[in-house]
């Protein structure tokens, strides 16, 4: 959650080409709503926000949820670090920041969290028997190790967080490759092909479906 744009702009692009799931708000407001009702593995949360402050998101965040939080802000005094601590916070990072560092401590702090964790289910995402580890970086199904590339692993993500539900080519484009769609180009579709041999070619029960005229759906489908 930030309210710059220009800053959240350059810290969603640079997620995303470190092959993280992006989504962003600016207002605390919006962001409070996703971080709710969503399933999230971080936080980065800014102090500074229209209609909510980080501290009031936080507050609500530590009455049901438990999803790590890094919090941004430009003040650097004692007190104001002391308190987003205080109020629930993983870690603090003041700006102007390194952005290698702040991928070093969304890295620390997704390790932790898989490591003070009761168990996987925080970090692994399955459908079936296709499952997904989010911190090892694996993905396997029946047991058998699929070789994904980067890409294939942040689209396979994508799928899972949202499967069951029908993703369109547009919004593949934008949330994997960062880019707006291009009626010209195959990506999407090459791409979809290629996770597709890995992930159903070899097994009976299909998994990832082609909705025509809409997109793709990860579902499991009952015969």
């Amino acid at each position: 959650m930030e309210d710059e744009p220009k800053l959240a702009e350059y810290l969603r692009r640079a997620l995303t080409e470190s092959n993280y799931i992006v989504d962003v708000a600016h207002s605390g407001t919006d962001g409070r709503y996703l971080a709710t009702e969503g399933h999230y593995d971080l936080v980065l949360l800014d102090v500074m926000l229209p209609g909510l402050d980080g501290y009031a998101v936080l507050q609500e965040l530590r009455r049901g949820k438990h999803v790590p939080v890094l919090m941004l802000t430009a003040r650097d005094e004692v007190e104001d670090r002391v308190r987003g601590l205080q109020a629930g916070a993983d870690d603090y990072l003041v700006k102007p920041f390194a952005l290698s560092e702040l991928l070093a401590r969304v890295q620390a702090l997704l390790r932790r969290g898989a490591l003070r964790s009761d168990s996987q289910d925080s970090t692994v995402l399955r459908l079936a028997d296709l499952e997904l580890d989010l911190v090892r970086r694996k993905a396997s199904r029946s047991g058998q190790r699929l070789d994904l590339t980067a890409k294939e692993f942040t689209l396979l993500t994508l799928l899972l967080r949202r499967q069951g539900q029908v993703l369109s080519r547009t919004a593949l484009a934008a949330q994997v490759w960062d880019m707006n769609f291009d009626s010209n180009t195959n990506v999407v579709e090459v791409a979809v092909r290629r996770l597709r041999g890995k992930i159903d070619d070899a097994f009976e029960k299909k998994l990832l479906h082609t909705v025509r005229g809409m997109g793709y759906v990860l579902e499991d489908r009952k015969p």
